[in-house]
């Protein structure tokens, strides 16, 4: 495996304004050249931690990347900026890194056909704003071909902007302000953006979040069903918030609801294996 460490405004120096550091951990399996795999492409996943914008969890950065390795993907976590930096920056920075896999396709063995992004709390608006919005004129303004990714992955996601529902924490680190007006919500909130190409989606939550209220899945997943984007949603019904991988790696006091919740592992990988017909 090769691993190292991308700094996005080496590449894009826009990116660096106001002290931001975007940085990528980058993950390739090595294509073993004794069994003719060398020039074998490979599925991508783009992760993006959880934090509420104000940081980025490392619980959900290479725990996550050490589970989708052996599955045969190439894996990319972004350690996005957070507050005080505020939108657009953080999705142009997915963006920079969807340009970067593209560009290094051929280098990176990456079948940009099958690029799934995957996102925890916060990382999960991130992920379900960049895959619904990824050609809004934020994003047009600094990558006019701006790239769709394939599949979302949405663990525990932060969705909604509406007071009733949203995680406000998350929309405060964000903007800089709670959504002042119905547009700046609707324009926050991920459900209203759906719509017949948005990429299939994978969502799981705990019907005991006390941080992040499953009604967030249930409004995507549903807004996916009226557009008739597959969707696929497992909601558990005991633990808290931030289980990431529902193991010790990621929890240090495991029972057994943990373990019971860790399924989300096995049903997702089994969902992109249907999905990008592995």
């Amino acid at each position: 495996m090769v691993h190292k460490r991308i700094e996005l405004k080496d590449y894009f120096s826009f990116l660096g304004n106001n002290g931001a550091n975007p940085v990528v951990d980058v993950y390739l399996p090595y294509n073993m050249v004794e069994m003719n795999r060398q020039n074998q492409k490979r599925p991508c996943m783009v992760v993006c931690p959880g934090g509420g914008y104000g940081f980025c969890s490392e619980r959900e950065s290479e725990p996550i990347a050490l589970h989708f390795l052996p599955e045969g993907f190439n894996v990319f976590v972004i350690t996005y900026s957070v507050a005080p930096h505020r939108f657009p920056t953080q999705l142009c920075e997915v963006a920079a890194l969807m340009e970067l896999i593209y560009k290094n396709a051929d280098e990176w063995n990456c079948d940009t056909e099958k690029i799934a992004i995957m996102g925890f709390s916060a990382g999960g608006h991130l992920a379900a704003h960049y895959s619904t919005m990824f050609d809004c004129k934020e994003v047009r303004a600094v990558f006019p071909e701006s790239k769709s990714v394939n599949a979302s992955v949405l663990c525990y996601p932060v969705i909604s902007a509406q007071a009733v529902t949203a995680h406000m924490g998350s929309f405060e680190n964000l903007l800089g302000h709670k959504p002042e007006t119905q547009e700046e919500t609707d324009y926050f909130s991920c459900d209203k953006h759906v719509k017949p190409t948005t990429p299939p989606a994978f969502l799981w939550h705990t019907a005991g979040d006390n941080c992040v209220p499953l009604k967030n899945s249930l409004l995507y997943a549903e807004a996916l069903w009226k557009n008739k984007v597959p969707v696929e949603l497992h909601v558990y019904p005991f633990g808290d918030h931030g289980l990431s991988t529902c193991d010790k790696a990621t929890i240090d006091d495991m029972t057994g609801i943990f373990e019971y919740n860790s399924a989300w592992l096995k049903n997702v990988k089994k969902w992109l294996k249907l999905i990008f017909e592995l």
